[in-house]
């Protein structure tokens, strides 16, 4: 999908069995508050235009999969030095200190994969731009001031993975779902309130989601 142009890293999507854990930790010590809550999801974050993470129900435990951790961006690092959170059945969050407009923003998601060369690759085709290695030399792609990740291991191939999806923003769904039917990767099409999205099969079964935001689109 080299073709399409991905603006931003707009948030990563969890299967949990438990959301209220990982939300009290997120909103008591990462910045952020509950933009949208229903029946079978919670959409958390420091800004509901900037990078989230979203819990959706399922039956546990879940299994590690291909997600390594999620790293947001704080623009001072806390005074108790405490950088990393395990924040329940297996999630993952890092704290990284970069200049940022909007702290808490999404810095990175790692990734897993046996081939990280060859995975960034592959990354690229979808969409996403090229990019230097990360400080400690892992492959990575860039989407809009943050990155994607891959690092050396097994993501495994469960029914029960912990990670949902990896979502970018676009400007139009259907330009992107019209490349992605040629290419046959389509997992599904949605069209919610506020936002038309399609979800296709990256590299290693990730999912990834490209989301438009609707003119009324009006979460905070």
């Amino acid at each position: 999908m080299a073709a399409v142009n991905p603006k931003t890293l707009d948030h990563v999507a969890y299967w949990v069995a438990d959301r209220e854990p990982i939300v009290d930790l997120a909103t008591s010590k990462l910045g952020m508050h509950v933009i949208d809550r229903q029946d079978a999801f919670t959409l958390i974050g420091s800004d509901a235009r900037r990078g989230k993470l979203t819990l959706f129900d399922a039956k546990g435990p879940r299994e590690r999969g291909a997600i390594k951790h999620v790293a947001l961006r704080v623009t001072d690092l806390p005074q108790d030095g405490q950088t990393e959170f395990e924040a329940g059945e297996g999630l993952r969050i890092k704290l990284v200190e970069a200049p940022t407009d909007v702290d808490y923003d999404l810095d990175h998601v790692a990734l897993y994969t046996r081939d990280p060369a060859g995975t960034a690759e592959e990354w690229k085709t979808l969409g996403f731009n090229a990019a230097d290695p990360s400080n400690a030399g892992d492959p990575r792609v860039e989407v809009g001031g943050a990155y994607v990740e891959f690092h050396d291991g097994d993501p495994g191939d469960s029914d029960n993975p912990l990670l949902n999806h990896v979502a970018v923003l676009v400007d139009s769904a259907d330009d992107h779902t019209a490349e992605a039917e040629q290419r046959g990767i389509v997992d599904r099409v949605v069209d919610a309130a506020n936002t038309k999205a399609v979800f296709v099969w990256g590299p290693d079964r990730v999912r990834i989601e490209y989301v438009e935001h609707k003119p009324e689109f009006s979460l905070t």
